[in-house]
């Protein structure tokens, strides 16, 4: 029998947990958990901010009965203060009072925290962070007050673009501001971006790209945002400009990438090979570029955790790699991507190629909704393999983008792809469909 203690009970944790306890019963599985719940969805946040749905009870999949009841000792409110890999011991702070935990084999899931940067006037009240349940209850309680009329979004990524809309839902004057010149500009390229931000502009949302926030103005609660190109009067703020990886436990004792994410091998085991790390604290290999990188997705997350138990009970898996899929949906706008985009392939030095194409979704004569879709579909110059693809309509496309994922994963050319066996039904696409016709296209 092994003493496995896991640090941090959200995707990647609970699903480690889950998978170890499945797989063997004979382990004693401790966990630690700083927060008073687990296993929220922040990516259902905004809806129900936006009352896209009516609780956010639904946002949990998993609670400390529930992982208990499974065979696991769980900790909530439980903040792990440090770690000693040679003597194996963790030190535990639980209502004030610190412990001593031995383990055999360590999980660090301890995911990862929002960037706050250092602006002038951010501790003011009403500049408000959106990641745990907590946080999105105290933004719904404060969109009830009356005055609270404008509200600015800091930071145009996809946490910021659905949380516009939220706020828009609830009939307030919004403003979505980015140093970027488009939103979403890490997912997708210009002829995407532009799509959404005259969606978002089409809603009322006042899109001030190419702008940076050099002060939250106020005396003790939030009066205005100053950018370095004019003052926008607000009531309160939502910065969500990214993340980084909560490492700090421990980044002074594994090997860490560039961004202090620990570096795993494809068993998920850092440095230490008795101590893995899963989800946001950790690196992913990035089958579009074929190395290291980091991508923080609760799916990548929830695999990492899966791939982690099987080593640490003994049977070997390796983890396939992540594309980075992803997806939004705005207003009815829906957009999708996986892979690298062409400024992507730029930044990383590969010389690429791109094909586009756009047409109806189904056949012509049917007498339906029949919405547009765009496709674009990157490659590599030389070996003409895919590196990424996107997306957009407003028809749900969604499904298409999992073919590509496994496409870059495999190595599929785009030559491949033009030959390849795709059904024809006229309820769902049309003879000489858009993939198709991409493909075809490339030069």
């Amino acid at each position: 029998m092994s003493k496995i203690i896991v640090i941090g009970a959200n995707h990647a944790g609970t699903a480690a947990i889950n998978t170890m306890l499945s797989l063997s019963k004979d382990n004693e599985i401790t966990v630690y958990d700083r927060n008073s719940n687990i296993t929220f969805l922040g990516c259902g946040m905004a809806l129900w901010i936006g009352k896209q749905i009516s609780t956010g009870d639904g946002l949990f999949y998993s609670s400390k009965e529930k992982l208990e009841e499974a065979g696991a000792k769980v900790f909530m409110n439980a903040d792990v203060v440090a770690v000693d890999e040679n003597k194996k011991e963790v030190v535990v702070r639980i209502d004030g009072i610190e412990k001593r935990d031995h383990f055999d084999k360590l999980v660090l899931a301890s995911g990862s925290v929002p960037i706050i940067p250092n602006i002038p006037g951010i501790q003011l009240e009403n500049v408000q962070r959106v990641k745990l349940y907590q946080d999105a209850v105290e933004v719904i309680s404060k969109l009830e007050n009356p005055d609270i009329k404008n509200v600015a979004v800091v930071g145009a990524g996809y946490i910021g673009v659905e949380l516009a809309e939220a706020f828009k839902r609830h009939d307030k004057n919004v403003y979505l501001i980015d140093v970027a010149k488009s939103s979403l500009s890490t997912y997708y390229d210009d002829e995407f971006n532009s799509i959404m931000d005259q969606n978002l502009r089409d809603h009322g949302i006042h899109c001030e790209f190419g702008e940076k926030v050099i002060e939250f103005v106020g005396k003790d609660k939030l009066e205005a945002i100053k950018t370095d190109k004019k003052e926008i009067a607000v009531d309160m703020a939502i910065v969500c400009i990214g993340f980084n990886p909560n490492s700090k436990l421990m980044g002074d004792q594994l090997d860490t990438f560039r961004n202090g994410a620990y570096i795993v091998n494809k068993q998920q085991q850092t440095s230490n090979p008795d101590i893995y790390a899963v989800g946001d604290c950790a690196i992913v290999y990035d089958n579009a570029i074929d190395k290291e990188n980091y991508i923080a997705l609760a799916t990548n997350a929830v695999r990492s955790g899966i791939v982690a138990a099987h080593n640490i009970c003994g049977s070997s898996l390796e983890t396939l790699g992540v594309q980075g899929s992803n997806a939004i949906s705005i207003y009815g706008l829906n957009l999708v991507s996986t892979g690298l985009t062409l400024k992507a392939c730029e930044k990383f030095g590969i010389e690429a190629l791109t094909t586009d194409y756009t047409d109806l979704q189904k056949a012509t004569f049917m007498e339906e909704e029949n919405p547009e879709v765009k496709i674009r579909i990157v490659y590599e110059k030389g070996s003409r393999r895919i590196l990424g693809a996107q997306l957009a309509s407003k028809y749900d496309m969604s499904m298409g983008i999992h073919m590509f994922s496994l496409a870059i994963m495999k190595k599929v050319t785009i030559d491949e792809l033009k030959l390849l066996d795709i059904f024809f039904l006229p309820h769902f696409n049309q003879p000489y469909n858009y993939i198709t016709m991409a493909a075809l296209q490339a030069k």
